[in-house]
């Protein structure tokens, strides 16, 4: 199913490490361990292990960066696959609160990014459609979404030629949380017009244009988002809801009664302690969600009622991203005793859980530091008690969803190397056939001396140096003493954060820096063993080695391209906007152009079309 497309062939150590983790999974080894050097190709490594593979692929990756360049190497490897993103959907994101000690509640506060909610939605949509899938995800997977089961059950398939109704898909569109909009077409809105219904799922990047005849489905087409124009003709489609968090009606009034008969028993023990403000608030709030429920199916904050809309029993684990893979292959891992727990057939699904030393923890972590927060709102009566079980997947039930599951870094944890065992493969030989850096040591005495001396010749070489130390507070000192010496330098570990940190790279690369301090434990040794085995491979099959010396030239070309289109873009929409044509047309076309940059990634373009759209609305205003 996966279509591998890359001018590169595996080479160095990627050809072992790949037949090696294939076997592995052919073995069913649960649990491996790439452990490969920094340069080294693990990501091209692992697409050449998903095209063996051939099923569905879940990649997290510790932070949203990271999960950014992964998503768009994946995507350049398999263009003609599903190549989905999966990351927290908050641009901003205040969450509920309460502070006793003064008496202060902060109220859940967000700004919800709808480009990446649109391809949260998009991502668990392929994963329910289709095999060829691969989701880069950061450690938010593991957050609840809602029932995989629910969204399965309530999608709409719509085959031409079929019997149906205008006016009762219109009420199943709404129940599926879809807004009707006649005059302002956008993702999640429908719009009727005539005998045809107008349908633009989020997921999507078209939208759907349904047309009726003699009470049948008589054409469904896929249209233009400006122009209207048809596309294509498709027989039929799946239509899933609009939102994760989308529940029956007959399901929602069994959770009604639920919630109420819960708002009792709370409120009961609540009076019984003589708090009756907090009894007072809770039903207060309670009643308001309640009241939304009935009268729309959906309420703020609805996922605090995620226990009773699915079903689960108090202290069950929430559903997640991962259910969605599992429900779509028929494994038991959904909480028992739901529908999605199910057994069927189907072959599992492969977990790639890249810089695992760091996701491992921050997966470990997240389920108390989430409670501790709750519980304070619970026992102040901001929300029920079943409110606990909206949450993040406690590390021992992460630990039970995946049969197969490949740890991948540099420096994996003890964890991951506990589990792996004998299946741990090195990748320690690159395709450019560069070692790791010899290492001398010299006397403790005149050390410093010969460091500078060392450090200057490299600069006249123009070249960069990096130090390395025991602790870091010796790398922030040293880095001090170098600068006093007009040296330019910078002092680099792990309490510097991410993107600080790749600025700092980057600035080496490009000679703002000639040298960078860091701080090391037990690197020198494995450094030493893992040059060995790169000088033999070398030896061996007379290989110079060769440094990749296009990367900032790369950097810089794409910055410059990107600047100029949107210049040209920014000039053609004055230009449009000087002859007279509506400012309002230009706003949207500007908006349009903007989401496609940002969609495929191309963030300085988005950048400049959006800083522009600013100047042209503040104009509008001022008319």
């Amino acid at each position: 199913m996966f279509k591998l497309v890359s001018p590169f062939k595996p080479a160095g150590d990627q050809p072992q490490a790949i037949k090696k983790l294939v076997s592995g999974l052919k073995s069913s080894h649960k649990h491996q361990v790439l452990l490969g050097v920094t340069g080294s190709g693990k990501t091209f490594t692992a697409a050449n292990l998903i095209k063996a593979w051939d099923g569905p692929v879940l990649v997290i990756s510790p932070n949203k960066v990271l999960a950014a360049q992964l998503y768009a190497e994946f995507k350049s490897f398999f263009p003609e696959n599903a190549v989905e993103y999966f990351i927290s959907y908050y641009d901003y994101y205040q969450p509920e609160a309460y502070i006793p000690q003064t008496d202060t509640y902060i109220e859940k506060d967000a700004a919800i990014n709808e480009h990446i909610e649109r391809l949260r939605l998009k991502a668990t949509s392929s994963v329910l459609s289709r095999r060829d899938v691969i989701v880069v995800a950061s450690v938010s997977c593991i957050y609840n979404i809602g029932d995989p089961q629910d969204v399965k059950d309530l999608c709409l398939n719509l085959k031409e030629g079929a019997k149906q109704s205008r006016d009762v898909l219109t009420g199943e569109l709404v129940r599926l949380q879809y807004e009707r909009n006649d005059v302002e077409f956008a993702p999640g809105r429908f719009r009727g017009r005539g005998a045809m219904i107008e349908i633009f799922p989020p997921y999507l990047e078209d939208p759907v244009r349904l047309t009726f005849d003699a009470g049948k489905l008589a054409k469904i087409e896929t249209l233009r988002k400006i122009t209207g124009e048809t596309i294509r003709r498709l027989g039929e489609i799946n239509i899933y809801p609009s939102r994760h968090f989308v529940t029956p009606q007959a399901r929602i009034e069994t959770a009604m009664e639920t919630i109420k008969w819960e708002l009792e028993e709370r409120r009961r023990v609540l009076k019984a302690q003589g708090r009756l403000l907090e009894a007072q608030r809770l039903e207060s709030r309670t009643k308001y969600d309640l009241a939304m429920m009935k009268s729309v199916g959906f309420c703020n904050g609805i996922e605090n009622y995620s226990r009773h809309l699915s079903g689960r029993l108090p202290g069950q684990r929430p559903f997640c991203l991962i259910d969605y893979f599992a429900s779509t292959l028929g494994l038991p891992e959904a909480p028992a005793g739901t529908r999605s727990s199910a057994k069927g057939a189907g072959k599992e699904f492969l977990m790639l859980i890249d810089e695992s030393h760091v996701a491992i923890p921050q997966i470990r972590g997240m389920y108390e530091g989430d409670r501790s927060r709750k519980e304070i709102l619970v026992e102040h009566g901001f929300r029920l008690p079943s409110a606990l079980d909206n949450r993040p997947l406690k590390f021992d039930e992460f630990k039970t969803l995946g049969d197969s599951v490949i740890y991948i870094s540099a420096t994996p944890g003890p964890y991951e190397l506990s589990l792996a065992g004998k299946a741990i493969i090195e990748q320690i030989v690159r395709p450019t056939g560069l070692v790791d850096p010899q290492v001398e040591v010299h006397p403790i005495k005149g050390q410093m001396s010969h460091l500078i001396e060392a450090i200057k010749e490299r600069v006249k070489a123009e070249e960069r140096t990096l130090v390395t130390t025991l602790t870091k507070r010796m790398a922030e000192e040293l880095a001090d003493y170098l600068l006093e010496m007009d040296i330019k330098t910078h002092y680099l570990h792990s309490e510097v954060q991410t993107l600080e940190r790749v600025e700092i790279l980057r600035d080496l690369r490009l000679g703002v820096y000639d040298v960078v301090v860091g701080s090391m434990e037990r690197a020198l040794g494995e450094m030493e063993r893992r040059r060995k085995l790169q000088v033999i491979y070398n030896q061996k099959h007379k290989i110079t080695p060769r440094s990749i010396v296009k990367g900032v030239e790369e950097l810089e070309e794409f910055e410059a391209k990107a600047k100029s289109n949107a210049v040209s873009l920014v000039r053609e929409a004055w230009g449009r906007y000087e002859a007279q044509k509506p400012a309002a047309q230009i706003i949207r076309e500007l908006e349009k152009e903007m989401k496609e940059a940002a969609e495929r990634l191309d963030f300085e373009l988005a950048a400049a079309l959006r800083d522009r759209l600013f100047e042209l609305k503040s104009m509008v205003v001022k008319k």
